[in-house]
C-alpha cells in the first residue's frame, strides 16, 4: 500500500501546477492572435505583375495604411481584399461572419435616390425592407393619413420578421453620425457629400473591416477632423489608403508600402516610416550599384580576344549567364519626378490691392469689407469650408470678377499660372502631349526647346502614355499632367486651388520644395494642413457671414492664435496671466481705482505700443521668404514667440478695458 505524500511533497507538487497554468497562461498570451484577414503569396498581373507574392495579415481593431506611388496598385489590393477583384493566384483570408466594407476613391457611376436610399442599398437583402419602412414613415409624418399607417405597419411587421430592426435603426444612427439629411437627393450633393454619404453606407453594414480609399478627397478641413474623431473612436479594424499626412499620422498605428508589387511592412508611425525607409533605399541602391558594377566587369571579360576565350572558366560564363538573368529580373523603382518651376522676370513690388471688396451671390454674402494687401514674394493660404467662397475670392482677387463694393489693384509685370481644381484647362480628348505643347512636339523650358515628351517624362509620363487621350488618366495622373502644362510656361504668380488631390506623398513632398524655392508670389486653396504648414506664410480664413480675416503662417498657427485669443475673453479667475501681465483681480464698475490699478492703467499703453511693434517684427519676419531656407529651427523659435506675443497683448487689451471700465 503506497503512502500518503507528506506536506512538503503536498507543496511541492501544487508549486509545480502552479508553474505549468503560468506557463499555459503566459502562452496564450503570447500566442498570436487570430487576423481578421489575411492575404498569402498574392499574385496578380496587367501585362506586367501589379501585385507579386504579396502577403498581409490584419488583426481586430488595427489601423492600417497602405502607401505607395500612384498606379502601384494599392486600390486594387483593397479591392481584392473586398472580393471584388480575384487574384491570379494565391489566397485571401476573410473568417466566416467578418464584414469587410469598402469606400472607393471615386463616386460610383448610376446611384441615384434620396441619400437614405443609397446608403441603405449597401445592406443586401435587407435593404428593400429598410427602404420601404423609412419611405413609409415619411408618408405618415407627413400626411399621417390612412393608407400610410397601413403601409407603415406592413413595412414594420416585414422588418421584425427579417429580424432587421437593428439594421434600419443603425442606418439611421450612421446618417445622423455623418450628418446628412436623408432624404437630400443624392444626385445634387456636392462631391465631398457624396463621400460622406458612401462612407456611411459603408458603416450601416456594420462592418468589422473597413477598407478606405483616399476617404479624405473632397472634404474639407472640418469634415476631415470630424472624420479623424470618429474614426479615432470606432472599434473595427481599418485599412485606408491617403496622401493627407496629419491624417495619417492621427490614424495609423503601421503602415505597408507597396512597391514594385512587393508589400513590406512598417511598424510605428510615419517618422519612423520615413527613416527607416531611407535606409532602405540607401542600402538597396549600394547593392544594386555593386551588382552593376560585378557584371560590368564580366561583360568586358566574355568579350576579351581569342586568347581569353581559350582560358574561358566555364563556371564563370554559367555566373555570368545567372547574373544577367538576374538583372532581367530586377524591378526597377519608378522614376522620381522632376517637377521645374520656371519663373518670369519679377513682378513689381505690389502684387494685389484689395480695399473694402464685397461679393454676394443668391443674397448671400461671400465677401464681406475685406482689405488686403499681397507684396511680391507673398505665400498666402486660403482656408474656410467647402461652399464658402475660397476660388471666389481668388478670382476676386486677380481681377476676373468683380466685386460689388470697393476695389482691387493688381501690381505690374503679372505673369499669371492658374491650377483649376476643376482641371478646365484639360481638353479630355486631346492626348497628353497635345494638352501641354498645343499641338506642337517642343516646349521652351528656361529660354531653350525641349521636347514635349522629354518634359512629360520628368511629370512620370511614359512615351506611350503621351500619346494617349487625357480621358484615359487617372485623378492622379491629371494633376501631374495639369502641374506639367502650368510648369512649362513662365510665371511670377503661382495660383494653386487644391493641388494636392489625387496626388501620391512623394510627389506631394516634392511639388513643396519646389514652392519653397519659387521665387514669385503665391496663393494657394488646400485642406492639406501639413501642406498648408510647410508652403504658406499667411493665411486668409473664412470664419462665416462673409468674414474672412487674415492671420500669419499656416493652419497650424491659425489655430494656435484663435486658441491666444480665445483665452482672455474664457472665465477663468484663476488661471496664470500669460507672461509679463500680472494677474490682478478686475475693479468695481464705477468705483475709483488704487494706487496700485492705476500705475497698471498708466504703463499699459506703453506695454500695448512695445508687443504691437515685436508682433509686427516676427510678422514681418515670417514673411521673409529666406527664413525657410535655413531649416525650421528659427521659424519654429519665431511661430512661437510670435504666438506668446500675441496672447500678451490680447490680455493686455482685455486688462485695459477692464481697468478703463472701472
Amino acid at each position: 500500500m503506497r503512502s500518503r505524500p507528506d506536506g512538503g511533497r503536498a507543496c511541492a507538487d501544487a508549486a509545480a501546477i502552479i508553474a505549468r497554468a503560468a506557463a499555459i497562461t503566459e502562452a496564450q498570451r503570447r500566442r498570436p492572435a487570430v487576423p481578421i484577414l489575411s492575404l498569402r503569396n498574392v499574385h496578380l498581373s496587367y501585362g506586367v505583375p501589379l501585385l507579386d507574392g504579396v502577403d498581409l495579415t490584419v488583426e481586430r481593431g488595427e489601423r492600417v495604411c497602405v502607401l505607395g506611388r500612384n498606379g502601384e496598385g494599392k486600390s486594387t489590393l483593397l479591392r481584392i481584399i473586398a472580393g471584388e477583384v480575384v487574384p491570379d493566384d494565391g489566397t485571401v483570408g476573410v473568417p466566416e461572419g467578418v464584414r469587410v466594407a469598402r469606400l472607393p476613391q471615386e463616386v460610383p457611376p448610376g446611384l441615384a435616390g434620396s441619400l437614405f436610399d443609397v446608403v441603405a442599398d449597401g445592406l443586401g437583402d435587407l435593404a428593400g425592407l429598410v427602404k420601404a419602412y423609412h419611405h413609409a414613415s415619411v408618408q405618415v409624418a407627413e400626411h399621417g393619413d390612412a393608407a400610410g399607417l397601413a403601409a407603415l405597419a406592413r413595412a414594420q411587421h416585414a422588418l421584425e420578421a427579417a429580424d432587421g430592426w437593428q439594421v434600419e435603426q443603425r442606418t439611421e444612427r450612421v446618417l445622423s453620425q455623418i450628418g446628412l439629411e436623408p432624404d437630400l437627393d443624392f444626385a445634387a450633393l456636392s462631391g465631398g457629400q457624396k463621400r460622406r454619404a458612401l462612407l456611411a453606407r459603408a458603416l450601416a453594414a456594420d462592418p468589422d473591416v473597413l477598407l478606405l480609399d483616399e476617404p479624405t478627397n473632397h472634404l474639407d478641413i472640418a469634415s476631415i477632423q470630424a472624420l479623424e474623431d470618429f474614426l479615432a473612436a470606432w472599434p473595427g479594424a481599418l485599412v485606408f489608403i491617403t496622401h493627407d499626412r496629419a491624417f495619417l499620422r492621427r490614424l495609423a498605428g503601421r503602415i505597408v508600402e507597396l512597391d514594385r508589387g512587393q508589400l513590406t511592412d512598417w511598424p510605428g508611425d510615419y517618422d519612423n516610416y520615413l527613416r527607416r525607409r531611407a535606409e532602405r533605399d540607401h542600402a538597396e541602391a549600394l547593392a544594386n550599384a555593386r551588382f552593376d558594377k560585378k557584371l560590368a566587369e564580366e561583360e568586358v571579360w566574355i568579350r576579351k580576344g581569342i586568347e581569353a576565350r581559350r582560358t574561358r572558366n566555364e563556371g564563370r560564363v554559367r555566373a555570368l549567364k545567372s547574373l544577367r538573368e538576374e538583372r532581367r529580373a530586377r524591378r526597377d523603382r519608378q522614376g522620381e519626378a522632376r517637377i521645374v518651376l520656371q519663373e518670369a522676370e519679377r513682378s513689381g513690388r505690389l502684387v494685389i490691392e484689395a480695399e473694402g471688396i464685397s461679393y454676394a451671390w443668391g443674397g448671400q454674402p461671400i465677401v464681406r469689407d475685406f482689405s488686403t494687401t499681397v507684396l511680391r514674394g507673398d505665400r498666402v493660404g486660403l482656408i474656410g469650408p467647402n461652399g464658402a467662397g475660397k476660388t471666389t475670392l481668388l478670382n476676386l482677387l486677380l481681377g476676373r470678377l468683380a466685386p460689388a463694393e470697393g476695389q482691387v489693384r493688381l501690381g505690374t509685370r503679372l505673369d499669371v499660372a492658374y491650377f483649376d481644381q476643376l482641371r478646365a484647362a484639360l481638353d479630355p480628348e486631346r492626348t497628353v502631349q497635345d494638352n501641354v505643347a498645343e499641338g506642337s512636339d517642343k516646349v521652351v523650358v528656361d529660354g531653350r526647346p525641349r521636347h514635349v515628351i522629354s518634359w512629360l517624362q520628368d511629370f512620370l509620363f511614359p512615351p506611350e502614355r503621351c500619346r494617349q487621350p487625357v480621358k484615359a488618366l487617372s485623378g492622379g495622373e491629371r494633376n501631374r499632367l495639369l502641374l506639367a502644362k502650368l510648369f512649362a510656361k513662365p510665371s511670377n504668380l503661382l495660383v494653386l486651388d487644391e493641388p494636392t488631390n489625387d496626388l501620391d506623398i512623394e510627389t506631394l513632398e516634392l511639388l513643396e520644395e519646389r514652392l519653397l524655392d519659387y521665387q514669385g508670389t503665391l496663393l494657394v486653396v488646400s485642406h492639406d494642413r501639413e501642406f498648408l504648414d510647410n508652403v504658406v506664410t499667411s493665411s486668409l480664413v473664412f470664419e462665416g457671414g462673409g468674414r474672412v480675416a487674415e492671420y500669419v503662417g499656416g493652419y497650424s498657427d491659425w489655430e494656435r492664435q484663435q486658441a491666444a485669443i480665445a483665452k482672455p475673453a474664457a472665465p477663468r479667475p484663476k488661471a496664470a496671466a500669460p507672461s509679463g501681465v500680472a494677474a490682478a483681480p478686475a475693479p468695481r464698475r464705477g468705483a475709483k481705482l488704487s494706487y496700485k490699478d492705476q500705475r497698471e492703467l498708466d504703463a499699459l499703453p506703453a506695454r500695448i505700443e512695445a508687443l504691437e511693434a515685436e508682433v509686427s517684427a516676427l510678422q514681418q519676419r515670417l514673411a521673409d521668404p529666406t527664413i525657410y531656407r535655413d531649416g525650421g529651427a528659427e521659424v519654429s523659435a519665431v511661430q512661437t514667440r510670435l504666438g506668446a506675443a500675441e496672447a500678451e497683448l490680447a490680455a493686455a487689451y482685455a486688462r485695459w478695458e477692464v481697468l478703463e471700465g472701472g
